[in-house]
């Protein structure tokens, strides 16, 4: 097919190499396209720069979530679903590519794409960029050229036809699904199903926390949410001590009381956690400032301190039979 200007964009050139199926999908905010690409050089050669095939997974991006390389989205949206099309694109659509590459690669080797990274707009980020650790996109970045695109569509999804992301998600969105995910944690636990319980606590945590990063802290929108937070971490704590996972819950709960040094709730679960790895000391401390806080929780605490001297006691008594054991005196041998 005769290469062609797409939908009327200046710089871009499309070839179809093979033809898709059916109706152009619906490319609304919120879908995710699932696709395979691969980016070449505009030389003889035709240089390969990435391919998303040698890693076996396809790429995956979402609609309207400021993708750093914006003119793929306007690429696929030309695109039915099985068509393979070859993408031509000059050096002012193609500035960015370098940082997108350098992402997908440290992902693929199991690193952190954003290591690094200041918290910029990404124009920004690539005048600080000395190197991207690698040498064929630090041509790329200091010499912007045109590139060429090869993308084979394999879906288009909806936002409804899949689990979102917590990162592609609005913050209505976000908000709906706290709820959401906090019920179904508490309807795990009560089956008894802790580790999944846990994992409904966290998800819910991290979509407060994405929204609470976009407030001033201490302010009332933040307070907001850190009211929301708070049972959620206190609920993934509970699950973690059931789950023996002691230093976990001692991580979380001292994370919470540096913010909210007056929560009684939260000194009982960190106190229980202290008593599980044999923190006698800290472990008395917190359940006494438990009783101090919170009355009402006097009953639970003698239950504890009481069980907590009972496993001290046995404790010290075991160890000491093995210390008797290792220094006890060898018999004399007899004389005959």
């Amino acid at each position: 097919m005769e290469e062609t200007y797409l939908l009327n964009v200046e710089g871009v050139k499309k070839k179809i190499l093979h033809g898709g199926r059916g109706q152009l999908p619906k490319f609304q905010d919120g879908s995710k396209v699932t696709f395979h690409f691969q980016t070449l050089k505009d030389d003889f050669e035709r240089t390969v720069i990435d391919d998303s095939r040698e890693g076996g997974i396809p790429m995956e991006i979402i609609v309207g979530k400021m993708f750093k390389l914006e003119i793929w989205e306007t690429l696929l949206s030309s695109m039915r679903a099985g068509e393979v099309a070859e993408f031509w694109c000059d050096a002012v659509h193609t500035g960015m590519y370098a940082l997108v590459s350098r992402g997908m690669r440290r992902i693929a080797e199991g690193r952190d794409p954003l290591e690094g990274q200041k918290h910029r707009c990404g124009m920004g980020n690539m005048f600080d960029y000395h190197s991207t650790g690698y040498d064929d996109l630090d041509e790329l970045q200091r010499t912007p050229q045109p590139l060429i695109f090869i993308m084979e569509l394999f879906q288009v999804e909806e936002p409804s036809a899949y689990k979102r992301d917590t990162w592609a998600m609005s913050k209505e969105e976000k908000l709906a699904a706290v709820p959401m995910l906090h019920s179904e944690g508490n309807r795990l636990v009560l089956r008894k199903e802790f580790g999944q319980a846990a994992v409904k606590y966290q998800e819910a945590v991290i979509c407060l926390r994405n929204l609470q990063a976009k407030e001033k802290p201490w302010e009332d929108g933040w307070l907001k949410l850190e009211n929301l937070v708070t049972p959620l971490v206190l609920n993934y704590c509970q699950c973690q001590l059931e789950l023996g996972e002691y230093y976990e819950v001692l991580e979380h709960t001292t994370e919470l009381l540096q913010k909210h040094n007056d929560n009684a709730k939260a000194y009982f679960k960190r106190a229980k956690a202290h008593a599980a790895v044999w923190n006698e000391r800290e472990a008395r401390e917190d359940f006494l400032r438990v009783a101090h806080l919170d009355p009402s929780m006097a009953a639970a605490v003698k239950k504890e301190l009481k069980q907590l001297g009972e496993r001290m006691r046995k404790k010290h008594v075991e160890e000491r039979k093995c210390y008797q054991g290792l220094f006890q005196p060898s018999p004399v041998p007899q004389a005959s």
